[in-house]
This record gives structure tokens, C-alpha cells and sequence, in this order.
């Protein structure tokens, strides 16, 4: 737990109010697959992921998953389901070996969010996820197809290697074949260059005059 010490929902925590964070929480170990919530389930957790990438995702009629967003160390997981006391709107998965910080949340809001500075970095975790809902509504509405896989590629520059392609086309609303096609267009510009299942980015710059 004292590697979380500097964690910014934590920083300011006394050391006597460390040692009782410990005692409401553990750390859970998750293979490759593994559920860590299902949409509907109820929120009695708060999560903090700490090793591994996982998607969250919804199911629609016919089965199939929808990807709405992957998470990455260290990322708080849906504060905002615990914070409203609702149930999850949607399923996480582990799309590798991972593992999460679990607090107990009712021991959590009732003994830390009392404390100004906990509950004040609590709604900066809270406002940038908003801010990245925001973001998501604008990418889809106001740019095109390339100018989405630039941004996405910028905003996403050090994760490249844990996503795979048909992942990334989820999460930017496209086919496969269509990422596929603009990673071939924006390599031909000398702006990335795809290596296996790698994407390097040679042109930041270059890649960012698609979209600002």
C-alpha cells in the first residue's frame, strides 16, 4: 500500500489515516478475461487500477460487445457510480493480466471524503471525466475519420503498444478496415510508422495539424 503514499486521492492523508485506508482495502490480482463488474451490478467498491488495461463496454441486442473506453494504471474506475450510489451502466473487463486497488466506498465516504482536500481531488477525478465525455461527443461530431485517428494517436501516444487495432476502431466508432486504411495514409506521410502491432508516432506536429 505505501507505493499508493503519493496517489492524488491520498497524498494528503495523515499517517494514522493511511493505516485505516489499509484497513478497508486489498489488492485483487486479475487474469486475462476476468470480469471485474457487470452492468447492473451494484457499486460497493471503490477502484483504483493499478497494473493492466481494461476495457469498459456495454452488450447490445444482438450480443456483441460495444467498447466505450479503456482504462489504464493509474486510473480511478466509474468514482462517479459510487459517488451517485448507482449501479454500473456498464461491464469491465480485463483485456490483460491486471490488478485493482478495492476500498471498501461506504467506509471511504463516510471517514474520507469528510476531509476537504480528499473530497476536492475526489471531484478533479470527477470533472475529468467529464471533460473526457465531452471530448468524446466533439471528436465524434465536429472531425473526420483521420483527423479522429491523429488525435487518438497523440492522446494515446505511450499506451500504442497495449492496444490492439480493432480495439482502437472501437473505441473511435470505425471499422478495422477503415483505421487500417488511415494508419496506411498517415505512414505514406512519414507521420508514424507501424511496426508489427506498433504504432511509433515521427511526426507529432505533423499529426496535430489534422485536428487543431
Amino acid at each position: 500500500m505505501q507505493s499508493f503514499r503519493n496517489f492524488y486521492l491520498f497524498k494528503h492523508l495523515s499517517d494514522e489515516k493511511f493505516a485505516r485506508l489499509e484497513e478497508i482495502s486489498k489488492i485483487v490480482d486479475y487474469k486475462k478475461g476476468a470480469i471485474l463488474f457487470f452492468e447492473g451490478d451494484e457499486a460497493k467498491s471503490l477502484i483504483v487500477l493499478i497494473d493492466g488495461v481494461l476495457q469498459v463496454y456495454k452488450t447490445d441486442q444482438k450480443g456483441n460487445k460495444v467498447i466505450l473506453h479503456h482504462f489504464f494504471p493509474m486510473d480511478v474506475i466509474a468514482e462517479i457510480v459510487n459517488f451517485e450510489h448507482m449501479r454500473y451502466p456498464a461491464s469491465a473487463e480485463f483485456e490483460s493480466d491486471g490488478k485493482a486497488l478495492i476500498i471498501d466506498y461506504d467506509a471511504f465516504e463516510k471517514e474520507f471524503l469528510k476531509d476537504p482536500e480528499v473530497s476536492f481531488a475526489f471531484i478533479k477525478s470527477l470533472s475529468k471525466k467529464i471533460k473526457y465525455l465531452e471530448n468524446v461527443i466533439a471528436t465524434n461530431l465536429m472531425m473526420n475519420s483521420t483527423a479522429r485517428v491523429a488525435k487518438f494517436i497523440c492522446e494515446h501516444e505511450h499506451e500504442m503498444k497495449k492496444l490492439k487495432k480493432s480495439h482502437i476502431a472501437a473505441d473511435l466508432n470505425m471499422t478495422p478496415e477503415t483505421l487500417s486504411r488511415i494508419l496506411k495514409k498517415l505512414a505514406t506521410l512519414g507521420l508514424i510508422e507501424k511496426r508489427k502491432d506498433e504504432i511509433i508516432v515521427l511526426d507529432k506536429e505533423g499529426l496535430e495539424t489534422f485536428y487543431l
